[in-house]
């Protein structure tokens, strides 16, 4: 019997462990689609002509838009990088630039966001409820 508790002590933390990883109920993703999802069903969710032309305009602006961004970021951590490689580091310069980061960062989730807001709009009522359900579908095979 002692056995038994002893191994059950062993596998606890690894259960809950295993639990934590597990992805977060996340209300406000699950009401937008990523563009690689729509573009991956879109004969499934009966796009138009109109709305992949649409859909490829605003991905090609936010991919150049993402990509000027990309590297603004790289050179603002490279600074970070080197401020907090010093012996002493400069609290003031060093938090100054972590907001020069954290801005960069936001500009991008922004960016990200609009996207998507752009893309659930260009969306019907059907093609949402259809891209919901592969959705679904595709969770459930990866579970």
């Amino acid at each position: 019997m002692k056995l038994k508790i002893f191994a059950l002590c062993l596998l606890l933390p690894a259960c809950q462990s295993i639990h934590a990883q597990q992805k977060p109920h996340d209300p406000i993703g699950e009401s937008f689609f990523p563009p690689e999802l729509v573009m991956q069903h879109q004969q499934a969710i009966g796009l138009t002509d109109e709305q992949k032309e649409f859909f490829k305009a605003e991905l090609r602006k936010a991919q150049l838009k993402f990509t000027e961004l990309q590297w603004q970021l790289q050179d603002e951590v490279e600074k970070m990088v080197a401020l907090v490689k010093n012996d002493q580091v400069d609290e003031q310069q060093t938090l100054a630039q972590l907001d020069r980061v954290l801005s960069v960062e936001r500009e991008i989730k922004r960016l990200q966001f609009m996207l998507v807001i752009q893309i659930r709009n260009k969306l019907t009522v059907e093609q949402r409820a259809r891209l919901t359900e592969l959705r679904q579908n595709e969770k459930g095979k990866s579970e």
